[in-house]
């Protein structure tokens, strides 16, 4: 690699933290082919998206009622039971999370998250806050994958684009991040992970 990495920037969801919008609507409507709906076309993941950008939940809900009015009370649903989306940690994620806090390297966190939620989120796992730094796009009004939420990051964090390697489950937040100058690679499992982290010459037992 021409430069080497300085700083690791860590996605949340689905790479640290499980999160299944699924779960709590499988008990909520139980018919699958009308929860598949609703998920694509009501709660959304597009519609969730605006809450990622700073959107309140009560305009949220109010946008999609006012759309599908008769799905009132299980749009209202979705924030209610949001708790039960997270369930858990990915431990062996964390494992490597945690060795390369321990080393040398400067990491961070960058998450597409509405700030309320991850207030619930870093309240229930509390090894979030062990990074010197968090960027909560909710709380800035940016998203991946555009430009913008890697420069605030960049800002307001002080690391060097070149020397930063960032890792995150979706392949446009990825592709987004190389787009502003990082090194990326997309997150599939730990020990995918820790082969990722052996090409740019680091090791995590």
């Amino acid at each position: 690699m021409t430069t080497e990495i300085r700083h690791i920037v860590f996605d949340i969801g689905n790479v640290l933290v499980h999160y299944d919008a699924t779960i709590p609507f499988k008990r909520i409507i139980p018919d699958d082919q009308k929860r598949e709906w609703f998920l694509s076309e009501v709660c959304s993941g597009p519609w969730n998206h605006e809450q990622d950008r700073g959107r309140t939940w009560e305009e949220a809900e109010a946008a999609a009622i006012a759309e599908y009015p008769d799905e009132a009370e299980n749009i209202r649903a979705f924030r209610k039971n949001w708790s039960e989306m997270i369930p858990y940690a990915h431990e062996d994620s964390v494992a490597v999370f945690r060795a390369l806090l321990n080393s040398d390297l400067d990491v961070t966190l960058l998450t597409n998250f509405a700030a309320d939620t991850f207030t619930e989120c870093r309240a229930r796992f509390p090894f979030l806050n062990e990074t010197r730094g968090i960027t909560i796009s909710g709380e800035i009004g940016k998203v991946k994958p555009d430009r913008d939420i890697f420069e605030h990051h960049v800002q307001t964090l002080e690391i060097t684009p070149a020397a930063t390697l960032f890792i995150d489950d979706k392949r446009e937040n990825v592709e987004g991040a190389k787009a502003a100058g990082w090194q990326a690679v997309q997150f599939i499992d730990a020990e995918t992970l820790k082969r990722d982290l052996a090409a740019f010459g680091i090791s995590v037992s």
